[in-house]
């Protein structure tokens, strides 16, 4: 199965940037959407954004819009998450997600992702 691996994270004040990456080592399909969501202690998973096959599609939480950007790159495959103006509920575990899709869509649940990273973590504080 696909292997997804996680990096960038840190700890950074409000208002600070970071850009984590994700790369599937282990390339089993041709194309993938992929995705980022996240998790802080005591809260649900929560859908960030994700990216089509192709990267002409992007969606973002509402939480996000406006501050964070997906992008990608189809030779790895890669997903890179460059986030903006950090918040302090910002601070989660992010998780990479992938499935295998070669159309334009990108589902925005933990159910449309067959492969997931271990994560890495995110802290900002005030």
């Amino acid at each position: 199965q696909p292997q997804l691996e996680e990096s960038g994270g840190g700890s950074v004040q409000a208002g600070g940037s970071l850009t984590l990456s994700c790369t599937v080592v282990r390339r089993t399909f041709s194309s993938y959407a992929m995705a980022w969501f996240r998790q802080a202690p005591g809260k649900e998973r929560e859908f960030v954004a994700a990216i089509s096959w192709s990267g002409a599609t992007t969606q973002y939480a509402d939480s996000v819009k406006g501050r964070f950007i997906i992008s990608r790159d189809n030779g790895q495959p890669a997903v890179h998450l460059q986030m903006n103006g950090l918040k302090p509920e910002d601070t989660a575990g992010y998780v990479c997600a992938a499935t295998p899709l070669g159309v334009e869509y990108v589902p925005q649940t933990p159910a449309g992702y067959d492969y997931w990273g271990q994560g890495t973590q995110v802290t900002v504080s005030s």
